[in-house]
């Protein structure tokens, strides 16, 4: 009896890993099918077909219990990450930095990375070349989240 126990057992786990954990993959499923399956057929091969029935409803029982329990919300809010984004995108004050305004880079623009602009730190976009830290630039372009500029020769 406790092979037939923990065969249906292990086979709950699996449907339950497959629907939650890796879900898509159905080897777990099928395993899960198929190890249920065999503790249900041993149940009524090796005892009577009272105790197979038995078995049977148990394990339909313990399905739908196990099922019900973890789709509750209660259960996945308890496993799941309660974390929230504070920061917003940094965007270019337009009176603060015009077309030619000179500036240094901060980070080296790979293309992209921070210059300091008339005492504002803002993101900036250098196409073609990249350019090294502490270089001296110039604005080409402003947009509503990042700068165009070059360096000055």
């Amino acid at each position: 009896m406790t092979v037939i126990i923990l065969l249906i057992l292990t086979g709950i786990l699996l449907l339950i890993l497959e629907f939650f954990v890796f879900p898509g993959v159905t080897i777990s499923a099928l395993g899960g099918v198929i190890m249920i399956a065999g503790g249900i057929y041993m149940a009524y091969s090796t005892y009577s077909t009272t105790t197979g029935h038995l078995v049977l409803f148990i394990t339909l029982a313990a399905i739908i219990i196990v099922l019900v329990t973890a789709l509750r919300g209660d259960t996945w809010n308890k496993l799941m990450l309660n974390t929230e984004i504070k920061d917003n995108i940094q965007t270019v004050t337009e009176d603060a930095i015009h077309v030619g305004d000179k500036g240094i880079t901060i980070t080296r623009l790979n293309p992209i990375g921070k210059v300091l602009v008339n005492d504002q730190e803002v993101e900036a976009k250098s196409p073609g070349n990249f350019v090294d830290q502490q270089t001296e630039i110039e604005i080409v372009k402003v947009y509503k989240t990042y700068v165009i500029v070059k360096t000055i020769n």
